[in-house]
C-alpha cells in the first residue's frame, strides 16, 4: 500500500535549513548551526581518532536497553492491574520494532500516536526510534480535522490509535480520502478489558507485538542529529508548528529534567502531564534511565490523584498551574502522608497556588521552558538563605523561571532589536532567548520559521520576561499577549498573579479589549469557585487595591476559560472574545 500521501522517503535534516545563512544562525564564537555536527571542520590533533571505543552517538533508546540489565526485575509501568519489570518491557519494545520493521517501516518514515497517558505510549517512545523512526504523539484533544492535517504535514506510515480515539482517527482518515490521498496504516490500541472490535484493514496493537522477533537488533541513529520526534505545539495557532527533536537533545533534556525533579534511582512517578507533550517533558525515555516505575491514568482527576499517591507510594509528578489549581480546589483534596515532589510549568503559577498545594505536602519546583526547547529549560533553582525570607516573599520568588539546566548552554533576557541583554534590574523588559544542545533542530518543512526563529544565533521565545541582580529571570507576559494602553506596557501575568489573591476566583485571564481613548484597556476572563458570588465592580476594586490604576481591568466577564489539553490557557480565543465587544469608550 502506498501510505503517505506522496510521501518522501523519510524525514532527514536536510530540509531544516535548506538556505538558511550562517549569518542567521551562527551563535557568538560558535561554528555555524545550519549544519549538523559532523559537518564541522576541525583543526585534527596527532593521535585522536573517533571509534566505537570511545563514541556512540547519545540517544535516549540506550536507557532502556541499560534498565533492562540494571532493573531489569523492577516495576516499569503500573496501569489498572497491570504491570511490567523492566526487562519485560524492554522485550515488547525490541519485539514492537521488530512488528514495525516488518510493516515496511524505514529509516526517518513518521510513526504517530493518539493516545492517553498509556503503557502503549510509553512503549512506542522507544519502541518507534529502535524501528529508525520518528515518532509523533498527537494531542487527544485535536478533532478531526486538525488531526488530519497533522497525518497530512507529518506524512506518517502509520498511526497508533487508542480505541476511545478510534472515531477521531477514522473522521480524519475520511476527510484525507476526500483529498484522494492514501492515509496511513492504522494499529489500534485496546485495554484489556475493552471490547472494541477491529476494523477491517487494521491491526491490533498486542497481536502486531506478539508476532515481533524477540532477537531483533535495534536500529542506531547514525548520527545524533537524526530526528527522533516530532512535536506540534499546543493549538495556538490554526496550523501548529511541527517541532523537530534530535536523538541528541532528547539524551540530554532527559537527565537534565530528572536532575531539576530531583529525581534519584527508582523513583515511583505519576504521569499527569500528558505524554504527548514534548515527549512527557522528555521523562518518558529519562524514567528508565534511573530504574523509575511510569503510574499511567488514562485520565486525570483530583480524585484518581489521591488515591494513586496514597496506593501507590508515587515520589514524584508533575502538571502545569491549571492541575494545581485543580488539586488545591477540589472536594476530595486531602493532606498527603509523604512529601510528593510536584513540578509544574507551562504557565507562571500564581504564588497563592504554590502556597495551597505545599500546605497540602507536596514540595514544588518550578520549571519553564516550551515546545522548542524539548520542554524543561530552566528551573527556579532554590538557594538555602531564601528559607529565612518571609514566606510570602518566598512564594514571589518560587514562581520565578529562574535559570538554565545544566544540559543548555545559556538562556537570557534580550533586545529583540539589537540582541543586546537587558539589565539585571528585576524591571527591564526584552524577549528570553536560549541556546544549545537542546534547542530543537527546527520546524518541520517550514525554512523561514526555523530562520525567524534562530534569527541572531539564539532561539526567539516570544516571551518577556526581566531578570534580576542574581542573575535569575521571570516572565512576564508572552509578546503578542502584552495589553499596550496609552503607551504603557500592561503584564497580564501581574494583573492574573492579583486576581487569582482573590478568594472567589477560581480561574483568570486577561487579555487587551480594544479602547476609543487608550488603544486597549484590560480585560479579565474569570470562572468563580463554586458556592461564591462577586460582582464584577468588586473584582475591579480589589485589583486597583493592589495595582496601579492603569493597570487594573476595565472589563470582567464570568465564564468557563478556554485551555488545552497541556493546561495553558488559550488566549487567542479570549483575545478574539474580547475584540467582538464594543469599543470601550474610558477616559
Amino acid at each position: 500500500m502506498n501510505h503517505c500521501f506522496r510521501r518522501r522517503s523519510s524525514i532527514c535534516t536536510s530540509w531544516l535549513f535548506n538556505g538558511a545563512t550562517k549569518e542567521t544562525c551562527r551563535p557568538p564564537i560558535r561554528r555555524s548551526l545550519c549544519q549538523p555536527p559532523e559537518a564541522w571542520s576541525w583543526k585534527s590533533m596527532d593521535g585522536m581518532v573517533r571509534s566505537p571505543a570511545n563514541y556512540v552517538p547519545l540517544s535516549p533508546v540506550s536507557f532502556l536497553e541499560r534498565a533492562a540489565k540494571v532493573y531489569g526485575d523492577r516495576t516499569s509501568v503500573v496501569y489498572g492491574s497491570a504491570e511490567f519489570t523492566w526487562k519485560q518491557t524492554h522485550l515488547r519494545c525490541v519485539k514492537l520494532a521488530s512488528a514495525l520493521t516488518r510493516l515496511g517501516v524505514s529509516t526517518g518514515d513518521v510513526i504517530a500516536i493518539l493516545a492517553p497517558n498509556i503503557p502503549a505510549m510509553q512503549e512506542l517512545h522507544f519502541a518507534v526510534p529502535m524501528a529508525g523512526a520518528v515518532i509523533c504523539a498527537l494531542n487527544t484533544r485535536h478533532d478531526s480535522s486538525m488531526i488530519s492535517v497533522l497525518l497530512r504535514h507529518s506524512e506518517a506510515k502509520i498511526i497508533f490509535v487508542d480505541h476511545q480515539l478510534l472515531g477521531i482517527a477514522q473522521g480524519a482518515f475520511d476527510l484525507i480520502a476526500k483529498d484522494e490521498l492514501e492515509p496511513p496504516l492504522l494499529v489500534l490500541i485496546r485495554d484489556p478489558d475493552a471490547s472494541a472490535s477491529v476494523p477491517n484493514g487494521t491491526h491490533e496493537y498486542e497481536t502486531l507485538l506478539a508476532g515481533g522477533d524477540a532477537g531483533h537488533e535495534a536500529r542506531q541513529p547514525r548520527t545524533e542529529w537524526d530526528p527522533i520526534s516530532v512535536n506540534y505545539t499546543s493549538g495556538t495557532t490554526s496550523r501548529p508548528k511541527g517541532v523537530v527533536y534530535n536523538h541528541r537533545g532528547a539524551y540530554l533534556n532527559a537527565l537534565a529534567t530528572l536532575s531539576v525533579h530531583g529525581m534519584s534511582s527508582m523513583p515511583v512517578y505519576l504521569w499527569t502531564v500528558p505524554m504527548f507533550h514534548c515527549n512527557g517533558w522528555c521523562l518518558i525515555w529519562g524514567l528508565a534511565a534511573v530504574g523509575g516505575t511510569n503510574i499511567c491514568l488514562r485520565r486525570v482527576s483530583p480524585r484518581e490523584i489521591f488515591d494513586t499517591l496514597a496506593a501507590k507510594a508515587v515520589t514524584n509528578m508533575g502538571g502545569a498551574p491549571t492541575v494545581l489549581n485543580m488539586i488545591v480546589n477540589s472536594p476530595d483534596r486531602r493532606p498527603l502522608s509523604r512529601k510528593v515532589e510536584i513540578m509544574t510549568g507551562g504557565s507562571p503559577p500564581p504564588p497563592s497556588i504554590l502556597e495551597r498545594i505545599e500546605e497540602l505536602g507536596f514540595r514544588v519546583s518550578h520549571l519553564y521552558g516550551l515546545t522548542e526547547t524539548y520542554g524543561p529549560a530552566t528551573t527556579c533553582l532554590w538557594r538555602p538563605e531564601w528559607d529565612s525570607l518571609p514566606r510570602e516573599e518566598q512564594y514571589r520568588i518560587r514562581a520565578r523561571q529562574g535559570v538554565e539546566h545544566y544540559a543548555l548552554e545559556e538562556v537570557d533576557v534580550r533586545d529583540s532589536v539589537t540582541m543586546e541583554s537587558v539589565p539585571a534590574d528585576g524591571a527591564t523588559m526584552g524577549e528570553i532567548m536560549f541556546r544549545g544542545n537542546t534547542v530543537m533542530s527546527g520546524y518541520l518543512k517550514d525554512v523561514k520559521a526555523t530562520e525567524e526563529a534562530f534569527a541572531g544565533g539564539w532561539f526567539r521565545s516570544g516571551d518577556l520576561g526581566v531578570k534580576h541582580d542574581d542573575g535569575y529571570i521571570e516572565v512576564k507576559d508572552r509578546l503578542k499577549d502584552v495589553v499596550i494602553s496609552g503607551g504603557e506596557n500592561i503584564s497580564t501575568v501581574e494583573v492574573e498573579t492579583v486576581l487569582y489573591r482573590h478568594p472567589a476566583i477560581l480561574e483568570a485571564a486577561v487579555v487587551g479589549r480594544p479602547d476609543d481613548h487608550w488603544g486597549q484597556t484590560p480585560c479579565a476572563f474569570v470562572k468563580l469557585k463554586d458556592g461564591f458570588e462577586v460582582s464584577s465592580e468588586e473584582i475591579i476594586e480589589f485589583c486597583r487595591e493592589r495595582l496601579p490604576h492603569y493597570m487594573a481591568p476595565k472589563t470582567v466577564i464570568f465564564e468557563d476559560i478556554p485551555k488545552t489539553s497541556t493546561g495553558k490557557i488559550q488566549k487567542f480565543i479570549l483575545r478574539e472574545k474580547a475584540k467582538a465587544l464594543p469599543p470601550s469608550s474610558s477616559s
